[in-house]
């Protein structure tokens, strides 16, 4: 699919008519269990192409402070804020990833990532690794597997996403879930990548 197509209308379009197939109607539990082991509650974190938020509305509830959302799609991003109004704990944007400025401790992927067209994925890495602070993590979940339609989402694997990162990030974990949701058990990894200080070719 050619990546412009997959521009705000598309996805705007997708969220009035309730059309996103993969939203699975609650947080993750891989990353949810990681945030509560290994995130400070002051930590700033950024969840890109949020959708319906439930991971932030988890992470608010477990007494995380400095959240931001973000997503495309006018639509979806009114019905978060009205969700979350009057909350000082969280901000939500509705903007371009790839336009977006700030630093971040932390960036939780879920399903953005496989929302892209893969012509854009090296842009992807570089914008992720402008947008977290030194030693800032990137974590979350991606896909282990192709679909047979044509995405999104779209999908890959571990050597993939080994080769796309490496030049920017130290790969601290990129292995099978253990706690994927049962109906993506061995078709998703779990990550945890560190940018790294030095950009040179690995």
């Amino acid at each position: 699919m050619d990546s412009s197509l997959l521009d705000e209308n598309y996805w705007d379009e997708r969220y009035k008519t309730q059309s996103k197939g993969w939203d699975i109607g609650y947080a993750s539990p891989a990353i949810i269990n990681y945030a509560a082991g290994s995130i400070a509650k002051d930590a700033a974190i950024l969840i890109p192409g949020c959708g319906n938020a439930y991971e932030a509305k988890a992470l608010l509830a477990m007494g995380f402070s400095q959240i931001t959302l973000l997503d495309i799609a006018p639509t979806l991003v009114a019905k978060v804020k009205r969700e979350f109004e009057n909350n000082p704990n969280i901000q939500i944007l509705c903007q371009d990833f790839f336009q977006h400025q700030g630093q971040y401790d932390y960036i939780i992927e879920q399903t953005f990532f496989c929302a892209l067209d893969p012509s854009l994925r090296p842009s992807y890495v570089q914008q992720m690794h402008t947008l977290l602070k030194p030693q800032g993590i990137l974590m979350g979940l991606l896909f282990k597997r192709e679909f047979a339609q044509q995405g999104p989402p779209f999908g890959g694997d571990q050597t993939e996403y080994q080769q796309l990162f490496k030049s920017k990030f130290d790969i601290l974990h990129l292995a099978d879930s253990t706690n994927s949701i049962p109906q993506r058990q061995g078709n998703e990894l779990f990550f945890e990548l560190r940018k790294k200080l030095s950009t040179c070719p690995a």
